[in-house]
């Protein structure tokens, strides 16, 4: 099926062709088209529309009545059948020894009446939940806390680490680590990060997952009088709390890590606290360009990086042939999104 601007343009074509002494069947050959269909399409001195879409097409002969049309869309509105798809009618009609058409033939005509949807009392299924979005252009504007489990000294036996860190810098701004897990404990580590960050009068978006400790009663209650927003990653979602489960792997793939567990609670202490000081003060982490968390947490990483790239100008300046292109890129990482929102062609749309 050729569109009518595409006829006119290939019958213009052949045309020009022609009026430069081509002959008729070559010039038709390199469009892809025969001399017949050509001349079909100019039979009338104009160029013709495909009148295929509106050729009247005689009614097959096995086709359902208008009566055994209305009599499969009665029947699936009737009181017994109304809250079952037509995978389920059908078999119970031929139980009954009753034909009226084929399950193809019955979704087909539930199709076509706007009928072929949720049918029933039950409530049509909710649409998905978009993720939490938040940025952060500077530190403690958006944190992130989440619980995991260090293993203890046997097999079954945990203990919880309890973490919060800053989505702008990455730095780990509170953690403690417990026997048990408990409102208790996620409550007195908000109320201690909050103080020694002395943001208490600044508004804070607190993000987490739906655990039970991170969403009790009393931990939403001490939320609102701190001042801050609570924010909850999907249902069984885990990708919606990414930084902090990024956190938690390299936690627990650095080679200090014991493997055969903790063989104490004091133990387990004691590395997360050297752990936490290696995080934040030595580790040069990739997704801020490589400085590490306290730096960028006190804004020390913009003359870091800017030394960088000097060191890096000068050097393509002393041996300019050793470079194709432009030099790397230390310019300090802007605002951090937790959670942008996705186009469907997979580009990234920025919520306002």
């Amino acid at each position: 099926m050729i569109s009518a601007p595409d006829r006119r343009k290939a019958v213009k074509l052949i045309d020009e062709a022609k009026d430069s002494g081509a002959r008729l069947a070559p010039a038709c050959r390199i469009l892809g088209l025969s001399v017949r269909t050509y001349q079909r399409w100019t039979r009338d001195g104009s160029v013709s529309q495909d009148k295929r879409p509106e050729a009247d097409r005689p009614r097959p002969e096995h086709a359902l009545s208008k009566e055994e049309r209305q009599k499969v869309l009665d029947t699936c509105n009737s009181e017994e059948f109304a809250s079952l798809p037509p995978g389920q009618i059908v078999p119970k009609l031929a139980d009954r020894g009753t034909y009226l058409a084929s399950e193809a033939t019955f979704y087909r005509i539930l199709r076509e009446e706007d009928q072929q949807h949720h049918r029933g009392r039950a409530k049509t299924p909710r649409p998905p939940k978009p993720p939490s979005t938040h940025s952060a252009d500077g530190p403690n504007e958006v944190l992130c806390w989440d619980i995991t489990w260090l293993p203890g000294p046997v097999r079954g036996m945990f203990f919880y680490l309890y973490l919060i860190m800053d989505l702008y810098s990455r730095k780990i701004v509170g953690w403690e680590v417990h026997a048990d897990e408990s409102s208790k404990h996620a409550r007195e580590l908000v109320q201690r990060t909050v103080l020694a960050e002395g943001c208490i009068d600044q508004p804070i978006v607190l993000h987490g997952d739906n655990g039970s400790p991170l969403k009790a009663e009393t931990v939403q209650v001490m939320l609102e009088r701190l001042g801050i927003t609570p924010s909850y990653s999907r249902p069984r979602v885990s990708d919606d709390n990414a930084f902090v489960e990024s956190l938690f792997r390299t936690c627990k793939y650095v080679p200090s890590f014991p493997r055969k567990g903790f063989e104490s609670l004091t133990e387990a202490r004691e590395w997360v606290f050297r752990f936490a000081s290696w995080y934040n003060h030595e580790h040069q982490h990739s997704g801020i360009n490589f400085v590490t968390p306290h730096e960028r947490h006190t804004a020390l990483d913009h003359a870091i990086l800017a030394k960088r790239q000097s060191v890096y100008e000068t050097a393509r300046r002393r041996n300019p042939g050793r470079w194709s292109g432009n030099t790397r890129n230390w310019t300090p990482i802007g605002t951090v999104w937790l959670n942008p929102e996705r186009e469907k062609n997979g580009g990234v749309r920025i919520a306002a």
